[in-house]
């Protein structure tokens, strides 16, 4: 089944001759970067092969959250919940963001120590995020009956609607003097004296003097060609969205199910703690890159062997620029929800909240997530080709930090001072000796 329906998002048909930046990708990462470089004035172009925000940008849980990340990506989430909560006023249109709270539940004391541990890295960044008893938890979601220890509670941090978000950014970027350009497939880089000087799409050249990659889970095959190191992999997730009906605000948690109260009076709910990841040539080409976080998460993974090692192993094959390109031929990664998983989720939900046990399920879907090996992001410039800028392998955490990132990724872009230190982000971390891990406090 397809994502929730995306609000609709006119755009142009004509692609310009030139641009200052060329960002690859019409998902909320290659929107926010787009958005921070026009309003610095800039003449910005946004390619997008299927639909804007038509993959993983509108099927995720919808979540704008500083609370549990990764110490190294908490600056740089906290100013994205900052920048959330003027989205609408900025785009001029509803995102959907409500700053409702999020509360990570714990069940055993060693949960509730593992928020403890992430509460003393994130003191520093002076964040609303509190330890709360169980008493207190079950006062803030309304209707819960089963008992937890504790949780962790942020009420600074809120929820936004994936399927309005990327559409309202793309109609303020036309008109603030963006294009923005859906079902254009970018096949490859154009290079002049070791640089890149714009994009081939399959309408034409376009002339930039920069090119930004925000391609999501297409990222690495796109850079393959460019005999550079990008280990990330697609992990399939899954989720459901059920009709209105009376129940808990806000977000929450929980160790068998999350859920967050919806816009339109319903919730999207998922199983927070169990994935599934397809065997791929890749898998074993960065098995050393990824060999941490296996062992960390092998508990909330199903690995399987299936159709798609042969797809991108057939993806391996190089296409020239003037070629049908493999973006082409498959638009928008829309993979088949894993329903026991759904099934799963819904049941634990009503166990937990009785007024769930009364939701109509209205949709399921899936998303491809794109990983990298340490769970962070690479917002960064590549040093091998000068112009060239990559905002990829967001690791699940894409949408909620988005404004931020695009604001980073803009800042590298034009020799600004970055907002935040972009040392962890780097590509580089994947090829100097660095050995990048996943935190174990989250």
């Amino acid at each position: 089944m397809p994502s929730p329906p995306i609000d609709p998002v006119e755009t142009d048909e004509t692609l310009p001759a030139r641009v200052d930046v060329a960002i690859i990708g019409g998902g909320i990462i290659g929107l926010c970067t787009a958005l921070s470089l026009t309003e610095r004035g800039l003449s910005v172009l946004v390619c997008e092969k299927g639909e804007i925000a038509g993959e993983q940008s509108s099927r995720n849980w919808g979540w704008c959250r500083a609370s549990r990340r990764d110490p190294r990506e908490i600056a740089l989430a906290a100013e994205a919940v900052q920048m959330w909560s003027r989205m609408n006023a900025v785009v001029g249109a509803e995102t959907g963001f409500r700053q409702s709270g999020i509360l990570f539940t714990s069940d055993s004391e060693d949960e509730l120590d593992r928020c403890e541990t992430w509460l003393d890295a994130a003191r520093p960044y002076q964040l609303t995020s509190r330890m709360v008893s169980g008493a207190e938890a079950a006062g803030l979601l309304d209707g819960l009956q089963r008992p937890v220890k504790g949780a962790l509670y942020t009420p600074g941090d809120g929820r936004a609607e994936p399927q309005k978000a990327g559409p309202a950014i793309a109609g303020a970027l036309r008109r603030m003097g963006a294009t923005v350009v859906a079902r254009c497939a970018v096949r490859a880089l154009d290079t002049a004296g070791g640089r890149v000087v714009g994009v081939v799409t399959e309408r034409g050249r376009v002339a930039a003097d920069a090119v930004v990659l925000a391609g999501g889970a297409w990222s690495r095959l796109f850079t393959m060609p460019l005999d550079l190191r990008l280990p990330q992999l697609k992990v399939h997730a899954t989720a459901l969205r059920t009709g209105a009906l009376d129940g808990p605000e806000g977000a929450a948690w929980m160790s068998d199910f999350a859920f967050r109260k919806r816009l339109d009076g319903g919730y999207t709910i998922a199983n927070g703690a169990s994935n599934l990841v397809s065997v791929v040539p890749d898998s074993f080409r960065f098995l050393r890159d990824f060999l941490p976080a296996l062992q960390l998460e092998w508990r909330s993974l199903r690995v399987r062997f299936d159709g798609r090692f042969r797809e991108e192993l057939q993806e391996w094959t190089p296409k020239a620029p003037d070629e049908v390109s493999h973006f082409e031929r498959v638009r928008v990664l829309d993979p088949a929800p894993m329903e026991d998983m759904n099934r799963a989720a819904m049941a634990a939900a009503a166990r937990a909240f009785p007024a769930f046990a009364k939701a109509r399920v209205e949709q399921q879907w899936a998303g491809m997530i794109d990983v990298t090996p340490d769970a962070l992001p690479v917002i960064s410039g590549v040093k091998s080709l000068p112009g060239f800028f990559i905002a990829t392998g967001f690791s699940g955490h894409g949408f909620g930090i988005a404004p931020a990132a695009g604001r980073l990724c803009a800042d590298l872009v034009t020799g600004s001072t970055p907002l935040v230190d972009p040392a962890a982000f780097r590509l580089s971390r994947f090829s100097d000796g660095s050995r990048p891990r996943p935190t174990t406090s989250v």
